[in-house]
Parts: C-alpha cells; structure tokens; sequence
C-alpha cells in the first residue's frame, strides 16, 4: 500500500511539473520575442515563427502521439517526449540564427505533443475513480500556474538574464521531471495493447493540418503558400472520410457527426484559443515596442488575465453545474468579445489602467467560457468515451491557438514584410494590434453562437453514446 501510494505522489509530481513547464514555456517565450528579434536581427514574420512552429507541431502531432502510446506505453512516450524537450530546450540556449532555433522549436512541440498525450491518461491510471476529480484539479492548477507565471519570470528573466536563460529552466525541470519518471513510474500504463495503429489517418492528419496551417500563415511571404492551404485542406477532408470508414480510427469523428452538442462546444473551444491566444504575442510587442516598457513591467502587466482566469475558473464551474453549460460559456465568451472590442482602439495614449481593467475583464471573460465548454464537453457523452472527448478538446485547444497566431504571422507578413521589430514604426505595429483585435473580436462572436447553438439537443444524446 505504501509502495503504491508513493508511485502515486511520483505520477502525480511528474505530470504536475511536466505540465507547468509546457504552460510556462509557451507563456514566457512571448515576452522574449522582441529580445529574441533584436539579438538574431531578423524579419518580423520569420521571428513569429518561433512561437507559431511550437503550436503547430504539438497540434499536428497530438492525436497520432496520443493513440500510440495506448498500443505501445504511454510511460515508454511520457519519458521520450519529457527527455526530448529537455534536449531540444538545451539546443535552443546554443541556437545561433533564428532558423535553427525554429527547427528546435519544432522539436519541442513534437516532444510536447508527447506529454500532453499521455500525461492526464497516466494521471487516471494510476489513480482510483474517487480521487481521479482531486488528482486532476492540482493537475490543472499547475498548468495555470504556468500560465500565470510565464509572463512575469519570462519578462524578469529576458531582462535579467537574458531570453536563453527561459530554455535553460525548462531543461532542468525536464530532466528532474525525467529522471524521477524513470526511477518512480512501474508499468507502462498502456491502453488498447491490442489496437492498430491508424498510420494512413495519422498521416493525413499531420500532414494535412500543418500544410494548411503553414500555408495560411505564410500568404504573403511564400509563393506556394496557398498551394500548401488548398492540398492541407483537401487532405484534411481526407482524414474525414478515411475516418469515417475506419473500424479502428485514430479519432471518432461518427460522435461529432452524431452528437450535435458535442460538436458544436469543441468548436467553440477552438474558436475561444483562436480569438484569446496570440493576445499575450500582440499586447507584448505593443507594451514594449509602442508604450517602451520594459520586458518585466510588461509581463507583469499581462499577469492581469491569467490572474482573473485562476480566481473565476471555480466559480464559472460551481456556476455550470446549475446552469446549462452552453448559455455560461457563451455569456464568457460575450466578456472576451467586449474586451477585444475595446483593445481595437489602442494607441500611444491609451490609459494604462484600462488596458489592465480590459485585460481583467478577457481573463474573467475566459474563465467563464473554459470551465463551463470543458463541462459541456465532457457531459455530452458516456464514460466510454471520455478519452475520445478529452484527445478532442486538447486538438481543438492547440488547433485554435496555432490558427491565432496563423492569424497575427499573416498580418505581420502583410504590414511589416521582411522588416524587422526594431525598424518597424510604432504606426505599424498599431495596425498589425487594431487588425488582429477586429478578427479576434468577430471570432468570439462566432464563438458565442456555437457556444449558444451547442445548448440545441443534439441527434443523439450523451447516454446513447
């Protein structure tokens, strides 16, 4: 009994640290990207790359990852994705042009969408039902932790000890989190040994989700940019209907064709990471490069949302267990909507206390939106596919969050061309921030009426399924 609760406390450590870094090292990274532009001299576009090439190697690659660690392990894949973010993090402190630290950035997102598949399916494993909620929840606590954090000690350390310094932490924790998954894991907490790997549905998915990913963000830079967008999606279409057909599909797409609540509150989960993410990406160059704060201030700044997303989550939850979770997430979603409505209006003169008012009033707008579409989620369906429902929701997430900053490497690409940060006119760069807050702010409309279209009964509800 000891022995088994001690392998407990070390699953849920590990998984704890694993998932803070991975929050803390997408969070941080944008406070460093004017740093980062300034040391490597390099165009605008080539330098958003950094983030969007993370995003969309853990998006493409977090379905077919996830599948094959049920056929092979997923302790075997936990320790390779944790080992190798640890690896490709230690490159990135030696990166000597942005193109490789690109690459090596692309290394993370592989090795990321490692441990984001199979970090929570271990996590319920190793735990009895009764304190799979309680396990989970200090689970989720580290990810905002890492939320939280990342802007400050991102900003703190780019101006302290310099933006390589934010990769060399990731390493340590990697290979403390690593070596005590090796030592304290037993078992190799595998799922349907006897399943086939789904390698054609695999190859369409990655292969097709990153060419029309790609292929949007780059419109404007690249020549073959929509060749690439029209083939993704096309292939993507593909994997629809290889999947329908498939008997053992890397992702049932039969319950978002036959459950109508299901699908609609996935969709405006990635319609949410697709209007909110890339805002801490713009609100950091706008504080640094337009308002000349430094890296610090301006991640303490931004600390205001993820704050308000902390406070109001367990509340929005106690709300959403009462309420119908549609109308709840779609009143969150209302809040964000207004908040990026008035960031459309920033300039040199904007007043700093309601830019942080605004950015309170997006972090309690979120929290309202991702605890209740989370519980909507998970309650349009049966324990039998729980799984199914937990692998879509992490796809729609970085789905969304890669296609938010598709969105700004567009528009960088289009007001900036090869220019870099520092040559770039504060005229600009406001263009480039007043742009991506009407798309953003037309999303979260959209958003809102998925949210409320998801409140519609389905063809088939959650118990038959």
């Amino acid at each position: 009994m000891d022995q088994e609760r001690s392998m407990q406390r070390a699953t849920l450590i590990v998984v704890m640290t694993t998932s803070f870094a991975s929050t803390f090292l997408g969070s941080s990274i944008n406070l460093a990207i004017p740093a980062i532009a300034a040391d490597f001299t390099s165009g605008a576009v080539l330098i958003s790359w950094i983030v969007t090439s993370y995003l969309l190697a853990s998006a493409a690659f977090l379905l077919p990852f996830g599948s094959l660690a049920d056929i092979m392990g997923r302790k075997r894949l936990y320790v390779i994705g944790i080992f190798l973010l640890g690896i490709s993090s230690l490159l990135c402190v030696f990166a000597p042009t942005a193109n490789i630290l690109i690459i090596l950035r692309i290394c993370q997102g592989l090795a990321s969408s490692m441990i984001f598949g199979t970090g929570m399916a271990i996590l319920t494993s190793a735990f009895p039902p009764q304190q799979r909620g309680r396990v989970l929840g200090l689970s989720a606590s580290a990810t905002y932790l890492g939320l939280s954090l990342g802007p400050f000690i991102g900003g703190w350390m780019t101006q302290t000890l310099g933006w390589r310094s934010i990769f060399l932490t990731v390493v340590v924790i990697s290979f403390i989190a690593c070596g005590l998954a090796m030592a304290k894991l037993k078992g190799d907490f595998k799922g349907l040994g006897s399943s086939k790997f789904d390698m054609t549905g695999s190859l369409l998915y990655a292969t097709g989700l990153t060419a029309f990913l790609f292929g949007l963000s780059s419109l404007n830079s690249v020549f073959f940019a929509p060749f690439s967008a029209l083939a993704g999606a096309i292939l993507l279409i593909l994997f629809v209907l290889y999947e329908l057909r498939n008997t053992e599909p890397l992702l049932n797409i039969r319950i978002f064709r036959d459950n109508h609540r299901f699908t609609f509150a996935n969709l405006s989960a990635m319609i949410n990471y697709s209007a909110m993410f890339a805002i801490t990406f713009v609100m950091s160059l706008f504080l640094q490069l337009v308002y000349g704060f430094p890296a610090q201030t301006a991640g303490l700044i931004l600390l205001a949302q993820p704050v308000c997303m902390a406070i109001f989550s367990p509340l929005a939850g106690r709300i959403s267990d009462r309420k119908d979770p549609g109308f709840v997430a779609a009143f969150g979603m209302g809040l964000s909507g207004l908040g990026l409505i008035i960031f459309i209006f920033l300039s040199p003169q904007f007043p700093i206390w309601l830019l942080v008012a605004d950015l309170m009033l997006i972090g309690i707008g979120v929290a309202f939106f991702a605890s209740p579409n989370n519980n909507a989620i998970m309650g349009s369906v049966s324990k039998a596919f729980y799984g199914v429902a937990s692998s879509s929701l992490g796809t729609a997430r970085l789905i969304g969050q890669a296609l938010s900053m598709a969105i700004v490497t567009l528009l960088t690409g289009f007001f900036m061309g090869n220019m870099t940060l520092a040559e770039a006119p504060a005229g600009q760069l406001l263009l480039i921030c007043r742009t991506a807050f009407i798309i953003f702010s037309i999303l979260s409309l959209i958003g809102v009426w998925a949210s409320l279209f998801s409140t519609r009964p389905g063809r088939q509800n959650a118990a038959s399924l």
